[in-house]
Parts: C-alpha cells; sequence; structure tokens
C-alpha cells in the first residue's frame, strides 16, 4: 500500500524538497560529467503515494544520446513510523540493492532518502491480469521469496497485526472502535494464527505489499523489479501471494482510489497457473497436492490480508494526511473478512470470491 507512481503528473515544486536533499543532489550531479549545472535541476512530483512523498529529480544533460539524468527523492510521510521501524527499512534497502534487487540507495537525509531511478515501467492494475506479466511477477516473486536476507527466519505477521490493533485503538474514536468490531480483533488474530500455522508452512522474505504500484517492468527486457520494502519480513509465502491476489481488486490510480471491486479477484484457473509457475520456477515440477495446498493456504491468508490492511487504514486515517479515503477503505476490508470468514474456514480448493 506504499506508492503508486503515475509519472504524467507533472509539477514544479522545488521548494519541497529540503535543503539536506538538495546538497546531496548538488554533490551528485557534480560528479557527473555530462551535466554542465548540477543546480539546474527540475523536481517533478510523483502521483499516488500514500505513505510517502516522492520526486522524480531531472538535469539536463550535455550528451545529444541521454536528455537528462534522473534519480528518486522520498520524503518519509508524517507519523508513518508506527508501521515499521525506518532503519529496519534502510537495512532491508541496501541489502536488496547489494543482492542486485531494486535501485540502489544513493544518498540519505533526515527525512528521506535518494534512490537510483529505474528505467521501467510501473505496472498499473491492468497488468496483473495480463497472463504474461502474471508469469513474470510470479517467478520474480519466487527469486524474492528465497533470498538470503539477515535476521531471524520466523513469521512476522501476527506480532505485526497484535502491535497495528494496540495502534489502531489509542488512536480511533469510540465510535470507530465499536464500527470495526476491534475488541473482538484480538481473538480473530489468535484463532488465524492458530489455524494457519503449520510444520509445513513455507517461510520466506515477503515483500507483504505487492500492489501494482510496487512492481516495474523493463519493455524491452521484460525484466520484473520489485520495489519499496517498507513492510517486507519474513512471513508465509502464502500470506504474500494471497496480498499480491487482494491487491487485484484495487485501482489507485481511478476516480475513487479507495474503492475494492472484489470481482476483480483472480477465479480458480487464474491462482492455480500463478501458483504453477511460481512453484515450477525453481526448475521442479511440482506435483497437484503441493500445489492444491499452497492454493488452500493463500485462500485462507486473504483474512490476514484484509485484517492487515483494515488495520492499516484506521491508523492512517489518524496519522497521515494524504488525500486518500483511508477509513472507507478500512471498511471495506473488514467487512470483506467477516463476509470471507465463514466460507473460508471450512475452505475447499476451488472457492471463488
Amino acid at each position: 500500500m506504499v506508492d503508486m507512481i503515475d509519472t504524467a503528473q507533472v509539477s514544479e515544486v522545488a521548494p519541497k524538497i529540503p535543503k539536506e536533499a538538495r546538497r546531496i543532489l548538488h554533490n551528485l550531479a557534480a560528479e557527473w560529467s555530462d551535466v554542465d549545472d548540477s543546480k539546474a535541476l527540475e523536481v517533478v512530483q510523483l502521483k499516488g503515494a500514500m505513505t510517502n512523498e516522492v520526486y522524480q529529480i531531472n538535469w539536463p544533460t550535455s550528451e545529444e544520446e541521454a536528455t537528462s539524468r534522473k534519480v528518486l527523492v522520498r520524503i518519509y510521510g508524517e507519523g508513518v513510523d508506527i508501521f515499521f521501524n525506518r532503519e529496519d527499512e534502510i537495512r532491508t534497502f541496501e541489502c536488496m540493492s547489494r543482492h542486485g534487487q531494486g535501485p540502489r540507495l544513493l544518498g540519505r537525509f533526515p527525512n528521506g532518502r535518494i534512490e537510483e531511478f529505474i528505467h521501467a515501467r510501473t505496472l498499473s492494475a491492468a497488468d496483473l491480469r495480463d497472463p504474461g506479466i502474471s508469469a513474470l511477477i510470479a517467478s520474480k516473486l519466487r527469486e524474492f521469496h528465497d533470498l538470503d536476507m539477515p535476521g531471524p527466519k520466523k513469521v512476522f505477521l501476527w506480532d505485526r497485526l497484535r502491535n497495528w490493533l494496540k495502534a489502531s485503538k489509542s488512536l480511533c474514536t469510540s465510535e470507530e472502535a465499536k464500527e470495526f468490531r476491534l475488541d473482538d480483533i484480538d481473538e480473530e488474530i489468535a484463532t488465524l494464527e492458530n489455524e494457519l500455522s503449520g510444520e509445513n508452512l513455507r517461510i520466506g522474505f515477503c515483500h507483504n505489499d505487492l500492489q501494482y504500484g510496487n512492481i516495474m517492468i523493463d519493455e524491452e527486457t521484460s525484466l520484473i523489479t520489485i520495489i519499496d520494502y517498507e513492510y517486507a519480513s519474513f512471513n508465509p509465502i502464502a500470506f504474500d501471494i494471497a496480498n499480491h491476489f487482494c491487491e487485484m481488486a484495487s485501482d489507485y490510480h481511478s476516480d475513487t482510489p479507495h474503492v475494492l471491486d472484489f470481482n476483480k479477484y483472480p477465479d480458480f484457473e487464474e491462482r492455480k497457473r500463478f501458483v504453477e509457475i511460481y512453484l515450477s520456477s525453481s526448475g521442479e515440477k511440482p506435483d497437484d497436492t503441493e500445489v492444491n495446498r499452497l492454493l488452500e493456504d493463500i485462500e485462507k491468508y486473504t483474512l490476514a490480508s484484509h485484517l492487515v490492511w483494515g488495520l492499516w487504514g484506521i491508523i492512517s486515517e489518524h496519522v497521515n494526511e494524504i488525500d486518500f479515503d483511508y477509513i472507507e477503505y478500512a471498511r471495506q476490508r473488514f467487512q470483506q473478512y467477516w463476509f470471507r470468514k465463514p466460507l473460508l474456514m471450512s475452505y475447499s480448493t476451488k472457492v471463488d470470491y
């Protein structure tokens, strides 16, 4: 739920860039021989961010072949450190760079960072339904999950849910707490944890926010890049895939970006195709038992996804000033949780939304 970027939204907003960031930008550009004036930068705000403010920085160059040098400046949103530890996120970002994943870190300042500009296209909501692009995402996600990242390889999901529930209760009004049944959510988390924790559970390094705005594609090479790791941690891989499937109900660039349409949730054949590609991308053909077990786990983990982003919406309503109807988004997530829970807890593989 991090940054849905639309480069069509261009505005000159140089005063928004902090002095510390400008100093780093000037020093970076001064090292590039094709940039005549390191201070002659253009600042373009990228639309759609819901946690941070993101800006594209351009410098005109003297080279005929290259029109400009580019980097990204990310300014952290106010109050959002309640969701994650920023230092952990930076360490993840740097480690991902060492693994050749995502953009390089070019500089840091007190309330943000400067990143390498990736010359690729951010996916759209429709792209997630394209079978060819979906296959590329499935293979890339398996690679992501298998990364050798530092830290204990234990499930982080349940602690996150309990921490976010505590934060939600401390921030919301009594009316909101009653509407969203927050006093019941502790028991719901415990039930899900008990139901979904098993010996055969596959744990991997998960993105935990794999919506279309966090996936980029190079049109020439078909190379997929997963970006923005604020919420990344070790978790059940079934949760990460479930969260990705739930994101197909979203279109953050519509006139009503907070509105979800769960009729767009992938049907059984789409889910099966994704899982088969995911499992076979390691070079071994999975058997039907393995495929069906993961499909079943994914459907049950959609319930955890609804709770995570429902609580996120409640908290964001009270700490984030970005123009987005967080509380209505939360309302839809919780409605979906209570609607789907009875069916999914007695799940059969071919259940659809």
